[in-house]
């Protein structure tokens, strides 16, 4: 029976690239072939506007998922990308770490809700750029945590916070947690700043960091605006070409092979 795959892609840091990173990772998996449902755990819903989901489509949302109104199967909201669908957030996820927070195993109601994802399906969760409640939730329920890293100065503070909470969820709540990886993003070549902070990553942090680093692209950047991933807005731009090479190395850690030739 193929594996469930649950990945969280985290960083407290804001603007690194990690909804760009789960809109596109999702679109080159499902691409690619395979089953996707990404979880928008976002207050700010952009992984939601990012793949074309309105105002009008998001009767359910994370929240009602979180709290048990509504299961996954219900939650789930077909895009425009075949085989991919989102469960969207709005901003009322904002008061989640609040509402929730004298809920019993709050920390585990993602957990319960993912339960019933078919096998096979790979799920991505798009987290806040926070170390809260719902990250924790995030991870909790993941097999494994993704950490987009964007290729600037401060680029590696802040990156031990993030890796002690994984250590502190591993070591209770979730022993079976790893750090699937770290990419690198937003990278330009003619700034000598982003080589350097790539060396400094693959000294540091060695296999983690994957081979793949996505590039500084205005095609990525004006996507959103679009509503669609870049795989589809401009196929065969470097964004693209990044993100599919990048699907097929994430496949690879996760033993995956496309489901289509």
């Amino acid at each position: 029976m193929p594996e469930q795959h649950i990945v969280a892609i985290a960083n407290q840091k804001g603007g690194v690239g990690k909804t760009t990173t789960a809109v596109n990772l999702g679109a080159a998996l499902a691409e690619a072939g395979h089953s996707v449902i990404l979880i928008d755990l976002d207050p700010q819903g952009n992984a939601s506007t990012g793949l074309g989901i309105t105002t009008d489509q998001r009767r359910h949302t994370v929240y009602e998922l979180l709290t048990g109104e509504i299961d996954l199967s219900s939650a789930a909201v077909e895009t425009d990308v075949t085989n991919l669908r989102v469960v969207p957030s709005t901003s009322d996820l904002a008061s989640a770490d609040v509402d929730l927070s004298q809920t019993a195993d709050r920390t585990r109601l993602l957990e319960r809700q993912l339960a019933s994802a078919s096998a096979g399906t790979i799920v991505l969760i798009d987290c806040p750029p926070a170390l809260g409640l719902l990250t924790v939730n995030a991870m909790v329920a993941a097999s494994s945590v993704l950490v987009p890293l964007q290729a600037e100065f401060y680029a590696l503070e802040g990156l031990s916070q993030l890796l002690g909470t994984v250590k502190q969820v591993r070591q209770g709540a979730n022993p079976r947690l790893r750090i699937n990886g770290i990419l690198l993003t937003m990278s330009d070549y003619r700034n000598n700043l982003s080589q350097q902070v790539e060396a400094d990553a693959r000294e540091t942090l060695g296999d983690l960091v994957y081979p793949t680093v996505i590039p500084r692209n205005v095609r990525v950047s004006e996507a959103p605006s679009h509503a669609q991933p870049v795989l589809a807005y401009d196929p065969q731009s470097k964004g693209s070409v990044a993100y599919r090479q990048f699907a097929t190395e994430f496949m690879a850690r996760l033993n995956l092979i496309p489901e289509i030739a």
